[in-house]
């Protein structure tokens, strides 16, 4: 993936993380800078059935997983299953949908199944949600609610790459297409995906690291920083992702570092600030960091 998108590692690799997690993945960022690509890019290597959706102000629930129609000709009705069978889906700026249409994601998200007219499908194995969203265009758009931004396991921030790494992308376009022409090639199956999260089982979390963790997300239910503080899902979150990122570096045990690495993505878009801190300018990130260098670091 590094070799197709240049100046993203540490969002490549989050992203990855996520995947081997089991959890789903929110990209922010301004138009152009790649999001669709990385997806698309990741898509190729993993194989297996991607669907993209392009959300839009006028899209209906039954878009995304399906609905029942009658069939004539067998005098019967029959379910039309939507996008969502897939195992990875890229839900393109996901927040020009209206709050209707984004919850129909909230059970295929957390239970891996969606139910059509009272009947319940499960979804493939794996199934990874990416979602897209532009955070300063606001006009046609809908805040995503807590509800659905807590399902996602990571929040990635996509932002512009430097002036060398700027030059390489355009160096990849000479000739014209460039990089965009070539296809990508499928690397890995879907029995390895799965066969590596079942390897999570086996990563080490000794107890000095969930209490780290517990602490961690405890501390931001404290703070009068913050209207809304992390969630038990939030815990569970990243405790996975350390997991998922120590088994990337071919460890098989997780450091307080995994549980830093993976703190800031996993908590970001969990968290509510108070007016006071939003009108100072403040961000979560900087609540995380600050919370993080409160805690003393087991040894």
């Amino acid at each position: 993936m590094e070799k197709e998108l240049v100046g993203q590692q540490q969002n490549i690799r989050l992203l990855v993380a996520a995947l081997l997690a089991g959890g789903h993945v929110l990209l922010e960022g301004v138009p152009g800078i790649g999001k669709t690509k990385m997806v698309r890019t990741l898509s190729g290597l993993i194989g297996g059935e991607s669907r993209r959706v392009q959300f839009t102000p006028d899209m209906m629930p039954s878009d995304i997983i399906g609905h029942v129609v009658f069939n004539m000709q067998q005098n019967q009705f029959e379910t039309v299953r939507g996008p969502v069978f897939s195992n990875l889906l890229l839900a393109d700026e996901i927040n020009r949908t209206p709050p209707k249409t984004q919850a129909a994601l909230l059970e295929a998200m957390e239970e891996k199944q969606v139910t059509i007219h009272g009947v319940t499908y499960p979804l493939p194995d794996p199934f990874f949600v990416v979602a897209t969203q532009n955070p300063i265009e606001y006009e046609g758009t809908y805040v995503l609610p807590e509800a659905q931004l807590d399902r996602f396991l990571f929040k990635l921030h996509v932002k512009y790459p430097s002036h060398e790494e700027e030059r390489q992308i355009l160096a990849q376009h000479i000739p014209y297409g460039g990089a965009s022409a070539q296809k990508t090639e499928q690397l890995v199956g879907l029995d390895e995906i799965v066969a590596a999260r079942q390897k999570l089982g086996e990563v080490v979390v000794e107890e000095s690291i969930l209490d780290y963790i517990t602490t961690l997300i405890r501390k931001t239910r404290e703070t009068k920083r913050l209207l809304l503080g992390a969630s038990s899902r939030a815990g569970i979150a990243i405790l996975m992702a350390s997991k998922a990122w120590a088994l990337l570096d071919d460890r098989m045990y997780v450091t307080p570092d995994d549980v830093k690495i993976v703190a800031r993505p996993a908590l970001r878009h969990r968290l509510i600030l108070s007016p006071q801190v939003e009108l100072e300018g403040g961000t979560s990130d900087h609540i995380i960091d600050e919370t993080l260098a409160a805690i003393p670091v087991p040894r």
